[in-house]
């Protein structure tokens, strides 16, 4: 193996390895393409000239951070966020926990079903894992607790139900891997839809038989009489949200507005309504424009670190190496990308999402296309891996979320036992996906003929 390859196996094995060590993973990132570009030069190891470059990597590393701020896709990023946090300020979560369990809570799991059906709501109009993990603890935890639900199973409805922001769009996921893969956001979004939506099938139908086997653990809970009232409440609290997923994805998938544009509208959306709840005041729009910049900085350093990282990996031959040993394994090509998926599964175990969304999927992304796969069905299923490591732990994002409001009683034990079953199903997920390729292509045929 040339000098240069074993530079880039370092420079990989020496980032998994700090990763561990709980520095800041921007930092890591840029740090290590500062001292492997030095150390190329100093050992008079070339960069990789099949990609044009020389020694001067330094400032092609520049340049292509620069490149990536004036990258007007990413303008998205800060105004789903904002989106997100705003409809988290509206109260329109709690509207709908009041009206799901008053027209589900009498049949048995019905609040688990009720919470996964504001889930997949919050999921498509604030595309926010954390915000919606920590509202549907706060909300629907205790009334699930209080009806004398099992307490793993209650835990693990709100963490796996939370997740599914990160995947069902408007994702700020998706637009990161559209960015960093060249495609159609458009296309993403239509192709990640149905992925989203079967999994919160796979949940209810768990709810569901659940409760006819073990009926004593997710019992009816004590309800008002149903009548045209409660039926009026709940439609008042699905029109607000769903006007507004309306308003973003339609314009999106209809092509009025290109997904910059319509993340503008959405947060502009998000605003009128927590304004018509009168949910936010000036200190309030103060704290969400004040989170909204942390998390865009958040993201975007690591974007930084990683566009030098990845550059410089690509550079000393990285992603020929890897190419190489992935079309070397004694599979064939379905085996391939088999391997990659559990590959990624297992790295979700250790590392952030955003990490995979910028180091690894660029990398195994050329061989996907060469083996002859389609790169947005396979882009979504690496979303779903992805969505699953938010479960996973030990950096299970989704449980550290949970257990920061959850009560004492549901403790770390307990979200871990909820948890397995949803895990096993988000597999379930990943093979139907796999096997059946038009629940991601068939949405972008239709719309743009394409996928």
């Amino acid at each position: 193996m040339p000098d240069n390859e074993w530079l880039a196996l370092a420079m990989f094995v020496v980032f998994i390895a700090l990763v561990f060590t709980g520095f800041p993973v921007a930092w890591v990132l840029g740090g290590l393409a500062v001292i492997f570009t030095a150390l190329a030069i100093v050992l008079d190891v070339d960069f990789n000239v099949t990609i044009g470059v020389d020694w001067s990597y330094a400032s092609l590393t520049v340049d292509r951070i620069w490149n990536t701020m004036e990258n007007w896709v990413m303008v998205a990023l800060p105004m789903f966020i904002l989106m997100g946090l705003l409809l988290d300020r509206s109260g329109i979560a709690r509207d709908l926990m009041t009206s799901f369990a008053r027209l589900l809570g009498s049949m048995r799991g019905g609040l688990a079903i009720a919470v996964t059906l504001i889930g997949l709501l919050l999921a498509a109009s604030t595309g926010i894992v954390a915000s919606s993990v920590m509202l549907l603890a706060l909300l629907g935890l205790p009334v699930m607790l209080k009806a004398g639900y099992d307490k793993p199973l209650a835990a693990g409805t709100v963490a796996a139900v939370g997740t599914l922001g990160i995947l069902i769009p408007p994702s700020i996921m998706l637009v990161m891997m559209a960015d960093r893969m060249a495609m159609s956001v458009g296309d993403l979004f239509l192709g990640a839809l149905f992925p989203g939506l079967l999994l919160g099938a796979l949940y209810i139908i768990y709810i569901f038989v659940y409760g006819l086997f073990y009926p004593e653990r997710v019992p009816a809970a004590q309800h008002e009489p149903l009548d045209l009232a409660a039926v009026f409440d709940l439609f008042k609290a699905i029109v607000p949200p769903a006007a507004l997923i309306l308003a973003v994805l339609g314009s999106i998938f209809f092509g009025w507005a290109t997904p910059t544009e319509a993340a503008g509208v959405g947060a502009f959306g998000a605003l009128l309504l927590a304004l018509y709840k009168r949910s936010i005041d000036m200190n309030g729009m103060h704290h969400v424009l004040q989170e909204t910049t942390r998390s865009t900085a958040f993201i975007f350093a690591i974007m930084l670190g990683a566009t030098a990282y990845s550059l410089v990996l690509r550079g000393l031959g990285g992603d020929e190496l890897i190419e190489r040993a992935l079309m070397s394994l004694p599979f064939g090509p379905t085996g391939i990308i088999i391997a990659i998926l559990f590959v990624t599964f297992i790295l979700g175990f250790f590392l952030d999402w955003i990490e995979l969304t910028l180091i690894i999927l660029p990398l195994v992304a050329p061989v996907v296309v060469k083996l002859g796969f389609d790169p947005v069905w396979f882009t979504v299923l690496f979303a779903v891996c992805l969505q699953t490591s938010f479960l996973t732990p030990p950096v299970g994002f989704s449980i550290f979320y949970l257990k920061g409001v959850a009560p004492p009683e549901v403790d770390t034990e307990v979200i871990y036992r909820g948890v397995v079953p949803f895990i096993l199903l988000q597999l379930v997920g990943i093979a139907a996906t796999f096997y059946w390729e038009p629940i991601v292509t068939w949405l972008p045929n239709q719309a743009y003929g394409t996928g």
